[in-house]
């Protein structure tokens, strides 16, 4: 039977041995359904790859075959996963156009995906990507609820719908209550955060959205509180946090918490490291962060490292002591005072080793975060400092997932070129800069 080109799904790579490869499926079919559910992404094959027997419908050269795969086992036991990985789906842009949009406040000049503002429930599920809920039809809806898609991570902002509107820059938005009553109303568990914007949604309006976020709890798992982050190329006039700002913040996070702790015993709500640096104040003790739900949004990231530095033993570095090279690693103005305390005790211990601080020039000097640092920044910055024998460690953090690549597209071969050493990536962790000083040769 012919196909539709746009019918079902592009295989992308079928692993050996796996059941797709036994039953025939080939790199390029189009999988249009499995056991006759309909394919239209990933989501759909990890929701209906686990039945045993599975067959394959595809559509290769304008023709609809129908694969199966022989049973590997008595009553096809054990068989595992189908082995087919579907070329991805295309992201559901934004429809706002948030006052603190990060993507519009980027200079010009840098690789196409960073401009992707994207708002796809499927990205929220699979990765943890944030999401407005402001895109969503009944059809999205039924499909989060019959496969489970959970947890999802939504961006919430303000209860009050007039003050959440004019947040996304969107008037047409559905009033995100009913949104999470209707995920709630399903069992949908979701992580929930609020952009704190200073005369906006700080202070009273701070403390209606998370009185009404905790009205779904258990359902909503965790309200995170992050600081607006704003670049030196935006062209809105949005007010940057300061500290005090931060301090009132963390007055009414702290007061919900004390009453979350007492009738649940967990925090619920938390406020992002950021805020803590910004207010000068001590971070929480480590067991106040619970599992950590939010530590990918800034929440916990720094108390962590604390705690993962506490625990390493600086006598596996007394093997090192004597050796010749001196590293040199770096971070943003925000981590440098953690970081900087820790180098300073691997210093102690006989290892050449020094911090460089970085501003960020390319973002503007209010982005302090090392995750943001750019390969210019970083050669600007230590061109004066490094010299030919010493070795660069440098963070992961700073590269574009599973590459050597920066966020300005400098890459690591680019920046040993021009500063004329030697470049080792090391994970962001105590552990991760310990082993590099000691294995380096």
């Amino acid at each position: 039977m012919p196909a539709k080109n746009n019918c079902g799904v592009e295989v992308e790579q079928v692993h050996r041995g796996s059941l797709a490869e036994k039953a025939g499926v080939l790199p390029g079919d189009r999988l249009v359904a499995l056991n006759g559910h309909r394919i239209r992404d990933s989501i759909d094959l990890m929701f209906y790859g686990n039945e045993p027997e599975p067959e394959f419908h595809v559509s290769r050269d304008g023709e609809r075959l129908s694969l199966a795969a022989p049973p590997d086992g008595p009553d096809g036991e054990d068989q595992g996963d189908t082995g087919i990985v579907l070329k991805p789906f295309k992201i559901r842009a934004c429809r706002n156009n948030c006052l603190f949009c990060f993507v519009s406040q980027l200079p010009k000049g840098m690789r196409r995906t960073l401009y992707v503002r994207d708002d796809d429930y499927r990205m929220s599920f699979l990765f943890g990507s944030y999401i407005t809920l402001t895109n969503l039809t009944d059809a999205d809806r039924q499909r989060i609820v019959e496969q489970r898609l959970s947890p999802l991570y939504i961006s919430v902002h303000s209860a009050d719908p007039a003050v959440r509107n004019r947040l996304l820059g969107n008037q047409k938005a559905a009033d995100i209550m009913k949104e999470l009553k209707f995920l709630a109303g399903h069992r949908i568990r979701m992580h929930t955060q609020i952009v704190l914007c200073p005369g906006v949604n700080d202070g009273k309006g701070l403390m209606k959205t998370i009185s009404d976020l905790y009205r779904f709890y258990p359902y909503v798992l965790s309200i995170a509180v992050v600081p607006v982050g704003l670049t030196g190329h935006r062209k809105k006039a949005i007010p940057a946090l300061e500290g005090e700002d931060a301090a009132k913040a963390l007055d009414i996070i702290h007061k919900f918490q004390s009453r979350f702790k007492r009738k649940h015993g967990e925090c619920i709500v938390y406020g992002a490291d950021e805020l803590y640096i910004k207010a000068e104040r001590e971070f929480p003790p480590l067991m106040e962060y619970g599992e950590f739900p939010q530590i990918e949004n800034g929440v916990g990231m720094v108390p962590f490292f604390l705690h993962q530095a506490k625990r390493i033993r600086m006598s596996q570095t007394e093997g090192s002591r004597g050796k010749k090279e001196r590293f040199i690693t770096f971070t943003g103005v925000s981590f440098y005072p953690f970081l900087s305390r820790f180098v300073e005790k691997i210093r102690k211990n006989g290892i050449d080793i020094e911090v460089v601080e970085l501003e960020n020039s390319f973002f503007g000097k209010s982005v302090t975060v090392a995750g943001l640092l750019t390969g210019r920044d970083v050669i600007r910055s230590l061109s004066g400092v490094v010299k030919k024998d010493d070795i660069l460690l440098v963070p992961d953090i700073v590269l574009r997932t599973g590459d050597e690549i920066f966020l300005d597209d400098v890459s690591l071969r680019d920046m040993e070129e021009v500063l004329g050493v030697r470049t080792v990536v090391v994970p962001s962790t105590p552990r991760g800069l310990v082993d590099a000083v000691t294995d380096a040769a």
